[in-house]
């Protein structure tokens, strides 16, 4: 088995962030209607707009909650702003495997729904 592969089933098996965020300040839900794939991302913003915590509940394959799991830990730090530049090649990169065209979209659903998530924010702040 391909350490790559190795890496994504034990996000997939052992998901960080994974759980409903009660107070969260934010959440967005996206579905993947091609393979039946459903993300729900929860952002809890500190007092200065940073992200404090993240985290996700869905259900997919592993590519698709292994991805969200690893964008979780990725974001935390960083602003709403920041969020909505990462790009879907950086995801990918994250993952360290080839991604076949048919499981891009499993692979950066977490990232579009974080996406979401911050667009929402900023609309809702208007």
């Amino acid at each position: 088995m391909d350490i790559y592969s190795e890496i994504i089933l034990d996000y997939f098996k052992n998901p960080r962030n994974r759980g409903k965020l009660p107070r969260a300040t934010i959440q967005a839900q996206e579905y993947n209607p091609l393979c039946g794939d459903k993300i729900t991302i929860y952002l809890l913003l500190d007092k200065n707009g940073k992200i404090k915590k993240a985290a996700f509940n869905g259900e997919g394959c592993a590519i698709s909650q292994a991805s969200a799991s690893m964008l979780t830990e990725k974001i935390i730090g960083k602003t709403i702003p920041q969020i909505t530049k990462i790009t879907n090649e950086e995801i990918i990169k994250m993952l360290h495997i080839t991604i076949s065209p048919a499981r891009i979209k499993c692979a950066i659903l977490g990232l579009i729904t974080a996406k979401k998530a911050a667009i929402t924010h900023k609309y809702a702040k208007n």
